[in-house]
């Protein structure tokens, strides 16, 4: 499996290089496309080698494209298994959106030996699922992972970074094996925390005793009506008795009592109400005390995984175009920074030559707006001489 960087295949390591990819013609030896959906054919989309729109070399810097709009998207590539008990384990990989998906994924997942890969889809286990998702405004870095038989999603979503079209983000993934999870997206961290804190996978150490309650004189209302305060004298009501006299044929012995009728009154001004004053008697939120939950037990190895075996893309792409490269998994933050430096020197030429394309077009545009504006000046000049040349003429004729 020809995999590793040039740094690595010169021996340049530091720690265990379970798998590595970066991406050449012959990339289809090592990765198995997915019939998963096969019975929906016409919704699997195509994968094709390319570098994009911008890059230093067309070869060097190719990653696999996802390349038809509206597809589903899956591919995944097999290694030797492996355990990440006692040791670190870092996934990194690169994403280049060519154009904005407006809706679908850019994450990889990570998971247990699989016997036929031609089957990966999303019905397939996986053990972490890592990377940039999106639809239309919900955007978000995608971090999951799977505890006993549940995927855990992070409590708080991490944000979204795969911003600018054409560039290449890298996504770098660090568990440790103190539980401790750390995620950077272009060698920027944006999250650095706990496995047992963040994910909701262990039961809460603590929580609210079933048999503590409110006391009876338990004041919470934070605010009261000013005892002080009272309505005035000439607050209008709401309704007010019709001043029109009894009608004439009104019988009191057949229609009973002349009662007037009550109508809007236009003077109201609505429903009087005290005016609110701080309430010395509040003792704020009542809160029962909290007890250590007998359910909670502690799990030191929430980390662990005793078999990964698989790498893989499972994505719905609307309009496609991104470009996936340069992916590499370790035990080792050195081996990863060697794979960082390739993106950092990719990413420094993606954005020179998009400045020098924007410089192009922005020069252009002046060039044309320039042109505008000359003829536009030759127009109005031949239209006075025109002008002047029929008053001149007009002239002679008297």
């Amino acid at each position: 499996m020809q995999l590793l960087s040039k740094a690595v295949l010169l021996g340049v390591c530091h720690g265990k290089v379970y798998f590595s990819e970066t991406f050449d013609d012959a990339w289809e030896q090592r990765w198995v496309l997915s019939k998963w959906k096969e019975t929906e054919k016409e919704k699997m989309g195509k994968w094709q080698l390319s570098a994009g729109r911008w890059h230093r070399d067309p070869a060097k810097d190719a990653g696999i494209q996802t390349a038809e709009i509206m597809k589903f998207y899956s591919i995944a590539a097999s290694f030797a298994a492996f355990s990440n008990e006692g040791k670190d384990l870092i996934v990194q990989y690169q994403a280049k959106y060519e154009k904005d998906l407006a809706c679908g994924g850019g994450y990889l997942k990570l998971g247990p030996s699989q016997e036929d890969l031609s089957s990966f889809g999303d019905p397939t286990p996986y053990n972490i699922m890592f990377g940039p998702d999106q639809c239309n405004a919900e955007k978000r870095t995608h971090l999951i992972f799977r505890n006993g038989g549940k995927n855990f999603l992070k409590k708080s979503e991490l944000p979204f970074k795969q911003d600018g079209e054409g560039i290449s983000h890298l996504y770098r993934l660090h568990l440790k094996p103190d539980n401790s999870v750390r995620v950077d997206v272009d060698m920027e961290k944006i999250y650095e925390g706990s496995l047992k804190e963040d994910w909701g996978m262990l039961p809460q150490r603590e929580i609210e005793d079933p048999s503590d309650k409110k006391p009876s004189d338990w004041v919470d209302e934070e605010m009261m009506e000013d005892p002080e305060d009272s309505k005035p004298a000439d607050w209008a009501e709401a309704k007010v008795v019709d001043s029109t006299a009894k009608p004439a044929e009104w019988d009191e012995d057949e229609d009973g009592d002349w009662e007037p009728p009550k109508v809007d009154n236009p003077a109201y001004k609505g429903q009087w109400t005290a005016k609110k004053i701080p309430n010395p008697a509040y003792k704020g939120v009542w809160k029962a005390r909290t007890v250590q939950n007998p359910e909670y037990t502690d799990d030191p190895d929430l980390y662990k995984y005793k078999d990964f075996g698989y790498v893989g893309f499972d994505v719905w792409q609307v309009k496609g175009g991104t470009i996936f490269d340069n992916i590499i998994i370790t035990d080792s933050l050195e081996d990863a920074e060697i794979f960082a430096h390739k993106w950092k020197v990719l990413r420094e030429a993606e954005e020179a030559e998009k400045k020098k394309e924007e410089e192009a077009q922005s020069a252009m545009f002046e060039k044309a707006k320039a042109a505008r504006a000359a003829r536009a000046a030759k127009e109005k000049q031949e239209g006075k001489k025109e002008s002047q040349s029929g008053a001149a003429g007009k002239a002679e004729e008297l």
